[in-house]
C-alpha cells in the first residue's frame, strides 16, 4: 500500500502523470513488509528509506541499500528482510509483464500487464506443460496451484515463479 501511495504521489507531482514505461506491479504474498518504528525511529528517516526502496531499478542495487541499513540500524528485523525481497519480487514483475501476484499457502494469481505477454508462444507452452497446476481463467488471470503452506516458502516460491515468467518473457 505505501508503495502504491508512493507512485500515486509521484504521478501527482510529476506533471504528465505515470509514464507508460513506469507502471508499478501490485504484490500480495500475505507477509508483513514495512520498516518497524522500533527499528528506525526517525519517521523522515523511514519515508526516505521507502523511497530509496521504491526508486530502486535492478535488483543489484538492493544488496548495498542491505548492508547500509545494517550498518546504519542493525540486525534487520524479519519485515524489513520481507520488504527487500518483495522489491526483488518487484523487479522480477517488471521484467516478466506481471502487473499484479496474489499468492497464498495454495499457490498464486497472476495479472499481467495489459493483459500482454511479450513471448505469448512461450507462455501458452509453459503453461500447457503445466497442465492441472497452471490454467487460465476466462478473465485472463493465471492462476498457479502450489503449496506453499509457510510464509517463507511462499516467498521463495514467488520468486521462483516470476523468474521462470521473467525468463520466458526475455529474449
Amino acid at each position: 500500500m505505501l508503495e502504491d501511495a508512493v507512485a500515486a504521489a509521484r504521478a501527482g507531482s510529476g506533471g504528465g502523470g505515470e509514464a507508460p514505461d513506469r507502471w508499478t506491479p501490485q504484490i500480495n504474498i500475505g507477509l508483513s513488509v514495512l520498516i518497524p518504528e522500533t527499528y528506525v525511529a526517525d519517521l523522515n528517516v523511514r519515508l526516505g528509506l521507502y523511497r530509496r526502496l521504491a526508486d530502486i531499478e535492478d535488483e543489484a542495487e538492493i544488496e548495498p541499500l542491505a548492508a547500509e541499513i545494517i550498518d546504519r540500524f542493525g540486525p534487520m528485523p524479519s519485515e524489513v528482510e520481507n520488504l527487500l525481497q518483495t522489491v526483488a519480487i518487484k523487479q522480477l514483475c517488471r521484467k516478466a509483464g506481471v502487473e499484479k501476484i496474489d499468492a497464498a499457502a495454495k499457490g498464486a494469481i497472476i495479472a499481467l500487464h495489459n493483459d500482454t505477454f511479450s513471448h505469448p508462444e512461450r507462455l501458452m507452452h509453459w503453461i500447457g506443460s503445466n497442465a492441472g497446476t497452471v490454467m487460465v481463467r476466462p478473465d485472463q488471470k493465471i492462476v498457479v496451484m502450489r503449496a506453499w503452506d509457510n510464509p517463507e516458502r511462499r516467498l521463495e516460491g514467488v520468486k521462483r515463479l516470476l523468474g521462470e515468467l521473467a525468463a520466458m518473457a526475455g529474449n
